[in-house]
């Protein structure tokens, strides 16, 4: 059986694992190897990086960063995981959902302005498989009418938008280092700051509400609770797992983006010839091979899709329900305007096994089969 996804392994993690136990006696947060992870983010990514036990986790220090409120909005697509709104919900504030592009399944910036009202506090780009939004208009909008700009990019690591990270465009990012990413520790995930003013309360929310970081510094004699906050620390030994995988990013990612286009350029016959489409990613862009996704005329088709490859030992999977047709959404949140490519989009898309254990054949075995279905389907 090919699965769907298997999580990032690198034999030197349990090294790392072992050391932080017997050697430095770390366990809780904030010890030598989530140090080492830190400074690798900050050195690359050029802003203040606070690693957290989820992206939900950084995208709740978001919200409270960010000042949300009850009776504030919040706007996002509605074609994305439950945390991107369950953050702001948590702190009162109503989701405005809006519709996606057909082409990169992200938000349609063109539809952001028309969902503003004196209430929106904040827009939330969520950028799917690893593939930039377009950040230039997202952030002009956004500073035409002050809002804050807080980027989803669980998928996006290594992604770039005009040369830029990912999740360092916007006034914060987030991460998500869960196991089905591209850099794992299991459950993590990290948030960045991009705003100055943002920085100090950034360490007092992700230590429970206390000026604990200034303390271990030296900066202050002794630390309390001076502000809200959670325990948003991993555990050492979810950072040392992670680090030997930042040790040989580059290589990750090449790995993934070979087995990306393995996949394009086997299905891309089947896209010329109207069976399929395939993922679109602007030029501007520079993914990461998170995930290979096609899309099927319709439901009807994708099922039995997923079926003739579950018989031929294969995993693929579907995602996601969008949110404002789902309970929860329709209580917290509402679609702006008209729906014309989420659900339908949704509806349609399959994502095929990705995985940095994936063999090469293996991937080429996959796409065989799927051009298998269609000819059977002629």
């Amino acid at each position: 059986m090919i699965v769907f996804n298997e999580p990032t392994y690198v034999e030197k993690g349990i090294g790392y694992i072992t050391e932080a136990i017997l050697k430095n006696r770390r366990l809780n947060g904030d010890g030598i190897f989530t140090a080492k992870c830190t400074e690798w983010f900050e050195k690359r990514m050029g802003s203040k990086a606070l690693l957290t036990t989820s992206c939900t986790h950084a995208l709740e220090m978001a919200a409270l960063l960010a000042d949300i409120k009850p009776g504030d909005e919040v706007i996002m697509p509605s074609f994305t995981f439950v945390s991107t709104a369950d953050a702001f919900v948590l702190r009162g504030a109503r989701v405005k959902f809006v519709d996606i592009r057909k082409d990169t399944m992200n938000i349609d910036e063109s539809l952001i302005e028309q969902a503003i009202t004196e209430k929106t506090k904040a827009i939330v780009p969520v950028h799917y498989a690893g593939v930039g939004c377009e950040m230039d208009t997202i952030m002009d909008i956004a500073r035409r009418n002050h809002c804050v700009v807080i980027e989803d990019a669980a998928q996006g690591m290594m992604g770039t938008y005009k040369g830029r990270y990912l999740g360092t465009i916007g006034d914060m990012g987030t991460y998500s280092f869960h196991e089905t990413k591209n850099y794992t520790m299991g459950e993590g995930g990290l948030a960045l700051i991009n705003r100055r003013e943002y920085m100090h309360r950034s360490e007092v929310i992700r230590e429970k509400g206390t000026n604990r970081a200034q303390f271990f510094r030296g900066e202050i004699d002794k630390y309390s609770w001076v502000d809200v906050g959670s325990s948003y620390l991993p555990s050492e030994m979810n950072a040392a797992y992670l680090l030997p995988q930042l040790e040989i990013a580059e290589e990750i990612n090449s790995k993934r983006l070979k087995l990306w286009d393995i996949y394009y350029g086997s299905l891309k016959g089947l896209e010329e010839a109207g069976r399929i489409e395939l993922p679109a990613v602007p030029k501007e862009c520079r993914h990461n091979g998170h995930m290979f996704y096609l899309k099927a005329k319709d439901m009807e088709e994708r099922t039995s899709l997923i079926q003739y490859l579950w018989e031929n030992k294969i995993k693929a999977v579907f995602h996601y329900v969008p949110l404002h047709s789902s309970i929860a959404g329709q209580k917290y949140g509402e679609f702006v305007g008209e729906d014309n490519h989420t659900t339908k989009e949704s509806e349609r898309l399959l994502r095929l096994p990705m995985y940095y254990a994936l063999k090469e054949e293996e991937a080429g075995y996959v796409a065989e089969k799927v051009k298998e279905f269609y000819a059977g389907t002629l």
